[in-house]
């Protein structure tokens, strides 16, 4: 638990104890209360799973008032390198500003190969908007290629169908925790020259032959919103392999300053007031130039110390997560009417929610399996923005469709999802697979 450098006296850390033990005693005292992240009689599909540990490391970040992006954050971004085996990491403020980061980054001047407007760049026809918006906000076609029938993920059998001479990336997300080969995509993208932006937002804990997702990618992407695998309310990340590739992340997430010293630093450089560039004064203060149009997406370090609590316990969540799905597994993998999305063989998932497809001899409509099932305390989710280029957003823009999207189709209007997430007993999953069985084969 991090402690500040400069405590003042006795009577100081006297009093941090003292709201120390308060905040873990208010946590067990108010545990298992009806929050916007847990209601004890409905059966959530997602939800923050917070202990006294976190709570306390909120509120003593509050305490030292440490409310905008620090050492914490520095920190957090160095844990989360090593355990996702990628070089660098720039925290952010969601997963969706981790997407935007993430091709900005491709599209920067100074990178050799940088994405241009009119470029395409292939990706899944069923994922989270903000995995296609980037590529239509930096003036590039979305190549939309269909989901594969037994994942939802990206089918890569179409990768070479949607290749064409003005493809830049691949940039595609692993749906609900279930990984695609990205060791594959990674395989394509190399063999043409392409760039790989792999969204691992549903992912952290999954893993491909044993190596963790998120480290395919020349850049990944992590969300830390509560429904996902760690989180500190709001809060993403993006991961790059390259110390070039992160440092032009790092520089459109701060301004797009030129200046690289971390917070509280001046000088790193040892030139801050020596410079001569075109168009300013000599000896402009280095630290207030900017050579990128870019953002301020940054986390603060009350995000960071909630969020580094979290992470130790990242494997343990991916463990309950998985439980609970293999538990929902074994009453509706042979159900009629039903079919479940899994992971690519291969690859070990980190389960972000039970998905499934409605057939023909389902009992019920997937809009009236929903009202049902929340009738006996179930929430559900529809598969994110299921066909995404049925959606409002992709109206009037440039896109490429590679065939005709039967299984986005499908999972459109017959996709669902129900939660596994650690929030969920053991008892829990038992009713929901015993009550979603009964209602796909009987109608009641």
């Amino acid at each position: 638990m991090t402690q500040p450098d400069n405590p003042g006296n006795a009577r100081t850390q006297e009093i941090r104890t003292q709201i120390q033990q308060l905040s873990t005693e208010y946590h067990e005292l108010t545990r298992g209360q009806t929050t916007r992240h847990h209601r004890p009689d409905f059966k959530m599909p997602s939800g923050a799973c917070f202990d006294a540990e976190d709570r306390t490391e909120a509120v003593l970040a509050a305490l030292d008032l440490e409310l905008s992006g620090g050492q914490a954050v520095v920190d957090f971004e160095r844990a989360l390198s090593k355990t996702i085996g990628m070089r660098s990491s720039i925290a952010c403020n969601s997963g969706s500003s981790a997407n935007l980061l993430a091709f900005a980054t491709l599209c920067d001047p100074s990178l050799d190969g940088h994405i241009e407007p009119g470029a395409e760049v292939i990706t899944s026809a069923v994922e989270f908007p903000t995995t296609v918006s980037p590529i239509l906000q930096y003036g590039c076609v979305p190549v939309i290629v269909d989901a594969d029938p037994k994942t939802g993920n990206l089918d890569l059998e179409a990768l070479e169908d949607a290749l064409s001479p003005r493809t830049r990336a691949v940039m595609s997300a692993h749906t609900l925790g279930g990984p695609y080969r990205a060791d594959h995509v990674r395989e394509f993208a190399d063999s043409h020259g392409l760039w790989f932006v792999e969204d691992n937002c549903d992912a952290l804990g999954a893993d491909i032959k044993g190596r963790p997702t998120g480290s395919f990618g020349h850049l990944s992407s992590l969300s830390f919103y509560p429904a996902h695998h760690i989180t500190s309310g709001e809060g993403g990340c993006v991961s790059a392999e390259s110390v070039q590739v992160a440092a032009v992340t790092r520089s459109l997430r701060d301004w797009g300053r030129d200046c690289w010293c971390a917070p509280g630093e001046d000088n790193r450089c040892m030139s801050r007031f020596d410079r001569k560039l075109p168009g300013l004064p000599e000896g402009f203060d280095h630290k207030y130039v900017f050579s990128r149009v870019g953002y301020n997406l940054k986390m603060s370090d009350l995000q960071a110390r909630v969020l580094m609590s979290q992470l130790q316990k990242s494997d343990a969540f991916t463990e309950v997560r998985n439980r609970n799905w293999k538990i929902l597994n074994e009453y509706l993998s042979d159900t009629p009417g039903i079919d479940v999305l899994t992971s690519a063989e291969g690859t070990g998932p980190s389960w972000f929610g039970f998905a499934f497809i409605l057939d023909e001899q389902a009992k019920l409509s997937r809009s009236q399996l929903q009202v049902a099932l929340e009738e006996a305390g179930i929430g559900s989710r529809v598969v994110f923005a299921g066909n995404i280029t049925a959606q409002p957003m992709l109206r009037g823009r440039r896109a490429r469709t590679i065939g005709d999207l039967p299984v986005a189709n499908r999972i459109t209007r017959d996709g669902l999802w129900v939660g596994v997430y650690p929030g969920l007993s053991q008892e829990d999953m038992h009713y929901m697979g015993k009550r979603i069985r009964k209602l796909i084969t009987d109608g009641r």
